[in-house]
C-alpha cells in the first residue's frame, strides 16, 4: 500500500511539475506587449501602440526604423507564418517534414522564384534596398534577442526560425503573384480534356466568357492529336490521389483554381450622402490560420529629404508596407484584372538527344541546373531543373503532366511575366504608402508589375479613379492560339513580341466616374468586347459583379451601412439560373417532396441557416459528377473537378438540347437530375439527419482557415483551425469556394474574403476592417481568433489612425539608449 500511495505521489508530484511547466511555457510565449523592448539595430526608439481594435500602430522618425519595427512586430506576432512561408519559396518543407512535401519543393525550385528574386532585388534602387534590408533585420533581430518563448510549432517540428533576407521579402510578392496566378492551370485542363473530348464540346464544358466566341479558331483537339502529344499507353490521367494535405491542396491549386479573384467598388460623391466618395475592398483569398493580413499603422515625420509617412491598413508578414490600406489623404483598393500573363509551351524533345529541345532555329539544349533538397528521414534529393528560353520546364517530375501527355517526345515549359528582371511590384507599393491623392497614387503604382491589378482610388478632395496596374504581353497578330492552350514551342509567332503600353490598357478617370456614379470590379471582363488589345479570355464569371452593379444602382445615395450590406450580399445569381430545373425534378427518395417544399420559396439567397441552400449545391454536385464525368472518364473528371467547378458547362449543356443529348447520354437530362436530387439527399441524411428542418447550408459550408501544417493532423486541428459557419457560394458577393473534389469538408469554404474594408473619404477615421481570423499567429492567445465571428456576420473594427485609447504601449528601445538607462538606473 505504501509503494501505491508513494507512487501516486511521484505521478502527481509529476504532473503538477509538467502543468506548472506548460503554464510557465505558455505565459513565456506571449509577446509583450508594453514596456519597453531592447531592439538592437535601431538608430532611434520607435513606439509600438495597440488599439481597441487591435490594430498595431508603429511611430519612428525615419523610415528605416520604422521598417525594422514592422518586422520586428512581425517575427514577434506571426514567428512560425514567416519561417513555414520562407520555407515555401526556398523550397526548403521537407527539411522539417520529409518527404510528405517533396512535390511542393520540386515545383517552387522549379519556377525558380528565390533565383528570380535575387535578379529582382539586384535591379532595385540603393535606397530601396536599405528600407527592405532594414526590414529583414528588425525579424531577424527579434529571433536573435528575444526572451519570449518561440510558438509551439517550431517546438513540435523541432525546428529554429531561419535567417529572413531581403530577397525573402521580394520572393513573397512573387508568391502572391503566383498565388493569383490562374492560367497556367486553365490552359493545361484545356490540353488534359481534349485527349478525351473535341474542340466542340471542349467549349460546351469549358465554355468562353458570357456572350462571347471561343478565343480561339484552331481545333485544339486535331492540332494536340496531329503532333503526337498524348501517351499512347492509356486514356491519361490513369489514377486520382485524394489528398488530404493542405499543403498539397495548395500547391495543386497554384495556376489551376477558377474564380480566383476579389470585388472592390468606389462610389462617388455624387452618389453619397455625405458628398465624398466611399471605397470598399474585400479580397478572396486561401484562408489560413493565422490569416494572410497583419493591420498596422505607420507613422514618420518628414525630416531633409525624407517624405513623411501617415499609413495604415493591411500588411502581408514578411513586407514591410501596406499593400492596401489608407493614408490622410487617399484610399485605395485592389481586386485581380486577371490578364492572361503566363502561356504553357509544348517544347518538342529531339529523339536523337533528349536534352536538346526544337527551337525556331533548330534544336538546342536545354538550360540545365542541380539543386539539392534535404528530406527529413531519408537521404538528399539531387533535383535536375530544366529551362527553356520560354521559361522553366514545369512537366518535369509532375505526375499529372505525366499522366496525360508522352514526356519522352514533350515537354510543358512556363513563360510567366512575374519571374522577369524588371518586376519592380515590391517598390511600388512603398511608393504608394506616401501617396495623398488619387494622383499620387496612380504615378506610385506606375511601376506595379505583377500580378496585374484592377486600382480602384478616391481621395479627400472628392476625386475617384480606376487604373489596371501591371503588365500585359503582347502576342503577334498570327499567334491564333493566343495563349488559352499550350502552344507549339518551337513557333516564333507564339513568343510574346514586348508589353502592351500603359496607354492602351483600360483606365477612367473621375469625371466619368462621377457621371456613372460609381466604378465596380470583380474580376469580370473589364473592357467591351470589341476591346483592341487582347488581355486574355479566362476571365470570371461576371454573377459577382452584375449583382454589385444592380446593388450599387438600386439606393440613389449611400453611405457606409450600404456598403456593409453590398459585402455581405449572398443571393446567388448562378444559383438562380439552375432552380428551374432543380424545382423541375421528380426525385423518388423519401425526402424528396420535403425538398422540393424547402425550394418552393428559395430565391437563391445562399444563407447559412438555409436547408434550401444545400439540397442545391448537393444536387448541383451530383449532377456535375453525373453528366460530365463520363465524357471526360472518372479519372481525369476528378483531377480537374474542384479546382474547377464546371458549373457554366452544366448550364450550357442543360439549356442546349443538342449539347444536353450528347452529355447526358441514354438516360435524359431530367432523369440524371432525378437521380442526381436522390444521391444528394441520401448524403444530406447521412450527414445531417432526417429532420429536415435541423438542415443547414453553413453546417456542410463552414469557413475554414487551415493552420499549415497542422490542419492535416486531425488532434492539433481542433485547436489551430479556425472554423466557422459561413454562407454564400463561389458566385455570390459575399464570395465562399469550396473544393468539392476533398473527401473531407467537401463544401468548406477555403477561399472567402480574406479581409473587409470600407473607407469613407468624407472622414477617413470612420474606415472599418476586418479579417478571419486575429491579429495574433499564436494559438494560445485570445487575440488569435477573435475577429471570426464578426467576419462571418459582416461586421467590422474601426480603421483609426488617432484612436480614442491604447490597449496597449510599448517602446522599442535601441541597445546604446537601453544601455545608457540600466548605468543611471538606481541599485536594486
Amino acid at each position: 500500500m505504501r509503494v501505491a500511495k508513494g507512487i501516486l505521489g511521484a505521478l502527481l508530484v509529476i504532473v503538477l511539475f509538467a502543468a506548472v511547466a506548460g503554464g510557465v511555457y505558455v505565459w513565456q510565449a506571449f509577446p509583450d506587449l508594453d514596456g519597453r523592448i531592447d531592439a538592437p539595430g535601431l538608430v532611434d526608439p520607435v513606439y509600438v501602440r495597440r488599439d481597441t481594435a487591435d490594430v498595431t500602430h508603429i511611430e519612428a522618425r525615419s523610415l528605416a526604423d520604422a521598417y525594422y519595427a514592422m518586422g520586428f512586430v512581425h517575427a514577434q506576432e506571426r514567428g512560425w507564418q514567416l519561417e513555414f512561408n520562407r520555407r515555401v519559396m526556398h523550397g526548403e518543407l521537407s527539411e522539417v517534414f520529409g518527404p510528405a512535401t517533396l512535390d511542393t519543393d520540386r515545383l517552387l525550385r522549379r519556377l525558380g522564384i528565390m533565383r528570380a528574386a535575387q535578379k529582382q532585388w539586384e535591379g532595385l534602387k540603393p535606397q530601396e534596398k536599405d528600407l527592405i534590408a532594414a526590414y529583414a533585420k528588425g525579424v531577424n533581430a527579434f529571433h536573435r534577442t528575444s526572451m519570449q518563448a518561440l510558438p509551439p510549432e517550431f517546438h513540435i517540428l523541432r525546428v529554429m526560425p531561419g535567417e529572413w533576407t531581403p530577397q525573402d521579402t521580394v520572393a513573397w510578392v512573387l508568391m502572391m503573384a503566383l498565388d493569383l496566378g490562374g492560367n497556367w492551370g486553365t490552359e493545361f485542363a484545356r490540353l488534359s480534356a481534349l485527349q478525351a473530348v473535341d474542340t466542340q464540346q471542349l467549349w460546351q464544358v469549358m465554355p468562353p466568357y458570357p456572350g462571347e466566341q471561343p478565343p480561339t479558331k484552331v481545333d485544339l483537339a486535331a492540332l494536340y492529336r496531329g503532333l503526337g502529344v498524348y501517351r499512347t499507353d492509356g486514356n491519361g490521367a490513369k489514377k486520382t490521389v485524394q489528398s488530404f494535405n493542405d499543403i498539397d491542396l495548395w500547391r495543386e491549386g497554384l495556376g489551376h483554381l477558377e474564380g480566383v479573384g476579389s470585388n472592390n467598388w468606389v462610389v462617388s460623391g455624387t452618389r453619397t450622402q455625405s458628398g465624398k466618395p466611399l471605397l470598399a475592398n474585400d479580397p478572396h483569398l486561401g484562408l489560413t490560420s493565422p490569416a494572410i493580413w497583419y493591420f498596422a499603422h505607420i507613422k514618420v515625420p518628414a525630416a531633409g529629404s525624407q517624405k513623411a509617412m501617415d499609413v495604415i491598413g493591411a500588411t502581408f508578414p514578411g513586407a514591410p508596407s501596406v499593400v492596401l490600406g489608407r493614408t490622410d489623404g487617399v484610399a485605395w483598393a485592389f481586386t485581380n484584372t486577371g490578364p492572361d500573363v503566363q502561356d504553357l509551351y509544348l517544347e518538342q524533345v529531339d529523339p536523337a538527344d533528349p536534352k536538346r529541345y526544337r527551337t525556331p532555329t533548330g534544336f538546342a539544349p536545354f538550360e540545365v541546373r542541380e539543386e539539392t533538397i534535404r528530406v527529413k528521414g531519408q537521404p538528399d534529393e539531387k533535383l535536375v531543373i530544366r529551362s527553356t528560353r520560354h521559361g522553366p520546364v514545369i512537366s518535369d517530375g509532375n505526375a499529372t503532366y505525366a499522366d496525360v501527355i508522352d514526356t519522352a517526345r514533350y515537354a510543358i515549359a512556363l513563360r510567366w511575366s512575374a519571374l522577369d528582371a524588371d518586376n519592380r511590384t515590391v517598390t511600388s507599393i512603398l511608393q504608394a504608402n506616401l501617396a495623398q491623392d488619387t494622383d499620387e497614387i496612380v504615378a506610385a503604382f506606375s511601376s506595379f508589375h505583377s500580378p496585374m491589378q484592377n486600382l480602384v482610388a478616391a481621395d479627400t478632395k472628392g476625386k475617384t479613379v480606376f487604373r489596371t496596374i501591371g503588365v500585359i504581353p503582347q502576342r503577334a497578330a498570327d499567334n491564333d492560339i493566343r495563349g488559352i492552350a499550350p502552344s507549339p514551342g518551337w513557333e516564333a509567332r507564339y513568343d510574346w513580341t514586348g508589353w502592351v503600353p500603359a496607354a492602351q490598357v483600360p483606365n477612367i478617370g473621375s469625371d466619368a466616374i462621377a457621371a456613372k456614379g460609381w466604378h465596380a470590379t470583380a474580376n469580370q471582363r473589364i473592357h467591351p468586347a470589341d476591346f483592341p488589345v487582347y488581355m486574355g479570355s479566362d476571365w470570371v464569371s461576371p454573377e459577382r459583379f452584375d449583382r454589385i452593379e444592380t446593388l450599387l444602382a438600386a439606393k440613389p445615395k449611400h453611405d457606409a451601412q450600404s456598403m456593409r450590406d453590398v459585402h455581405a450580399d449572398t443571393l446567388s445569381l448562378a444559383t438562380q439560373r439552375l432552380l428551374p430545373m432543380l424545382r423541375a425534378t421528380q426525385g423518388t427518395h423519401a425526402k424528396a417532396a420535403e425538398a422540393q417544399a424547402l425550394l418552393k420559396d428559395f430565391d437563391g439567397t445562399m444563407r447559412a441557416d438555409g436547408a434550401a441552400p444545400l439540397v442545391f449545391a448537393y444536387w448541383a454536385d451530383e449532377l456535375t459528377r453525373a453528366v460530365i464525368a463520363p465524357k471526360l472518364g472518372e479519372a481525369k473528371f476528378n483531377a480537374l473537378y474542384g479546382k474547377r467547378t464546371f458549373r457554366a458547362g452544366l448550364e450550357q449543356i442543360a439549356g442546349d438540347p443538342k449539347a444536353a443529348a450528347a452529355w447526358c447520354g441514354a438516360a435524359t437530362c431530367a432523369q440524371q437530375s432525378a437521380k442526381a436530387l436522390d444521391r444528394a439527399l441520401e448524403r444530406i441524411v447521412a450527414e445531417q439527419g432526417s429532420d429536415a428542418a435541423k438542415w443547414r447550408w453553413g453546417r456542410a459550408h463552414p469557413a475554414l482557415s487551415g493552420h499549415r501544417p497542422f490542419t492535416n493532423v486531425g488532434a492539433l486541428a481542433k485547436f489551430f483551425d479556425v472554423q466557422v459557419e459561413s454562407p454564400g457560394d463561389p458566385w455570390t458577393v459575399n464570395v465562399a469556394q469550396y473544393w468539392v473534389n476533398q473527401q473531407r469538408l467537401p463544401f468548406a469554404s477555403r477561399h472567402a474574403p480574406s479581409m473587409r474594408a470600407i473607407y469613407d473619404l468624407a472622414d477617413l477615421e470612420k474606415s472599418q476592417f476586418i479579417y478571419q481570423t486575429g491579429q495574433s499567429g499564436l494559438v494560445f492567445s485570445s487575440r488569435y481568433r477573435d475577429m471570426a465571428n464578426e467576419w462571418a456576420q459582416v461586421k467590422y473594427r474601426p480603421l483609426q489612425m488617432r484612436p480614442a485609447s491604447w490597449a496597449h504601449q510599448s517602446t522599442l528601445t535601441p541597445m546604446w539608449e537601453a544601455a545608457s538607462a540600466a548605468e543611471h538606473s538606481p541599485a536594486r
